[in-house]
């Protein structure tokens, strides 16, 4: 089992940067691919970047690729998005979550953090 908490999230121009963390507790780590979603009022949640468990392997949604990096970090149990030119409709509550298979979907992640807000400003 492995709990998540997010932070970094807050106010930022739009073409501006964010870097997004997301720490871990539990002794596997490094056996969970982890991801990140999002999610703004109204809609669902969707996907945005997964790393696979060696940090090897790296997944985006369409929509973030090429401004958004993750990566991890398994001796620290962390994960992090870094988010360069930031864009209004990047405006949403952002979750980390931890999956036994590597996945783009929320359903094949077991666990999740609280969210951290980002908000865009144009």
């Amino acid at each position: 089992q492995v709990q998540v908490v997010e932070s970094g999230g807050g106010l930022v121009q739009a073409g501006g940067s964010l870097r997004l963390s997301c720490a871990a507790s539990g002794r596997t780590f490094s056996s969970y691919t982890m991801g990140w979603f999002r999610q703004s009022p109204g809609k669902e949640r969707e996907f945005v970047a997964a790393v696979s468990r060696s940090g090897e392997s790296k997944f985006y949604a369409d929509s973030v690729k090429g401004r958004f990096t993750i990566s991890r970090d398994n001796a620290g149990k962390m994960t992090y998005l870094q988010m360069n030119s930031l864009k209004p409709e990047d405006t949403a509550v952002y979750y980390c979550a931890a999956a036994r298979n590597l996945g783009t979907t929320p359903g094949y992640y077991d666990y999740w953090g609280q969210g951290t807000q980002v908000t865009v400003s144009s």
